[in-house]
């Protein structure tokens, strides 16, 4: 029973490495994204949070940048 256990902690530890990478693989581009554009890196989470993901995309998509605002 013991050898169980290990195997489904070790398959808990797969799956828990695999989901942070990627977390970061969607996150860091829309983060540079999100900055280039002029907004708060911190913005680029919400690609994480269903629903606020769509919103988010078509926020980033349609509003008028900061940066281009000023010229940057």
């Amino acid at each position: 029973m013991n050898g169980d256990m290990d195997m489904a902690a070790e398959f808990g530890l797969v799956q828990l490495i695999f989901m942070l990478v990627w977390i970061i693989l969607i996150v860091l581009p829309f983060w540079k994204i999100t900055s280039k554009a002029g907004y708060s890196g911190w913005l680029s989470l919400l690609i994480l949070i269903p629903l606020a993901n769509i919103i988010f995309l078509y926020f980033l998509a349609f509003s008028k940048w900061p940066s281009l605002s000023r010229g940057g």
